[in-house]
């Protein structure tokens, strides 16, 4: 891994509105190689310009999620890997630097979070967040939550928007949760302790699975009724937490043979969102009891360009729930810097820690 100087030189970047000074140059760790973590390099890019709809942000800090390290390992098994050299990190929190044209709603100076590059889309490679400048579609960005720091907010956008469509899908929102029971697989990961605290904010009845003392705990901490999934049966927990009646809806930020206990789980016309449908199942039971199917795959609307705007409008609402102090994302306690992003991608793919493993970019 080679480590090349930033240039200190600035210039101005004149588009739509005011910018900020900004350098040449940045410092990005690049991915040169598909496969383990020694494909990562650091180099020197040129600060790219914020197009038509994009803003320019400096990136105080991006999170890694699994889709990160598969893309990285996997390649173009992939179809929505980018081209190789190519930076990756969808996550980011930072601060507005400049701003391309069209752009509404967004001032330079503004402290941003998002889920906005890092793959490849209908308009070619996003360039991701483990540099030191992104440009970001504006419609995939909002204001960052003013309750968290910046590490804390670039934990947020992907679980976030993930957790929130999921739940939507299975009709458990602020109108419809109240007195619902609530079934989230998986409450310590991710996804899971995002899920499990929107939906406890809107008012249902939450119970989360968790494999260890450790997770059970911390699901306890944020608000569920905590699964031994090692040590229950799925008619244990849904006869101790449902009296035998079934979830009314279940959150499977798991998959695979948790699909399956989900169907056991579920009671009548319940609904199901899963976040990994890659599974055999046998679908016979989920048609004797009426239920409804969600599969949430959020980087559609990044790879597609069609109905980025939702995802502005709910990391929006996002932030005011984490400012009404109803929602807050959990760290690793281990955290990297961007020259020690083979590291944390190391760190996040072997799951020794709990919470998001979160790179600091700024320095």
């Amino acid at each position: 891994m080679t480590a090349n100087t930033t240039a200190t030189a600035a210039s101005s970047i004149s588009e739509q509105g005011d910018s900020m000074s900004i350098p040449n140059s940045m410092k990005a760790m690049t991915l040169r190689a598909f496969g383990g973590t020694e494909g990562f390099e650091l180099a020197e890019l040129s600060v790219p310009k914020p197009k038509a709809g994009q803003v320019l942000v400096k990136v105080a800090a991006t999170s890694v999620n699994p889709v990160d390290f598969k893309i990285r390992a996997l390649g173009e098994a992939l179809p929505f890997s980018p081209e190789l050299p190519s930076v990756l990190g969808m996550d980011f929190a930072g601060t507005v630097q400049a701003l391309g044209e069209g752009v509404d709603g967004f001032e330079v100076g503004d402290e941003v979070y998002g889920c906005a590059g890092g793959l490849a889309s209908v308009e070619g490679v996003l360039q991701g967040a483990l540099a030191e400048f992104i440009p970001a579609d504006a419609k995939l960005i909002a204001l960052k939550p003013k309750n968290l720091s910046m590490a804390e907010a670039a934990a947020l956008p992907l679980v976030g928007i993930t957790a929130y469509e999921g739940l939507s899908r299975a009709g458990i929102n602020a109108d419809s949760a109240a007195g619902k029971k609530v079934l989230v697989h998986g409450g310590s990961g991710g996804v899971g302790h995002v899920a499990l605290q929107l939906a406890k904010h809107m008012g249902a009845q939450v119970s989360s699975t968790g494999g260890g003392d450790k997770q059970l705990a911390l699901i306890k901490q944020l608000g569920a009724k905590p699964i031994n999934y090692k040590t229950e049966t799925v008619d244990d927990y849904v006869q101790s937490h449902t009296n035998g009646a079934g979830f009314d809806a279940i959150y499977d930020s798991v998959g695979g043979a948790h699909l399956a206990n989900s169907i056991q789980a579920a009671g009548l016309n319940a609904h199901i969102s899963t976040t990994d449908s890659f599974a055999e199942v046998d679908l016979s039971l989920a048609h004797l009891k009426g239920l409804s199917l969600n599969v949430v795959f959020m980087l559609i609307p990044m790879i597609h360009n069609v109905g980025r705007e939702q995802h502005g409008k709910i990391l929006a609402e996002l932030a005011s729930i984490v400012d009404a102090g109803a929602l807050k994302p959990v760290l690793t306690e281990q955290q990297f810097s961007l020259e020690q992003t083979a590291a944390a991608h190391d760190y996040a793919e072997a799951g020794t820690g709990m919470g998001k493993v979160v790179i600091s970019v700024a320095g």
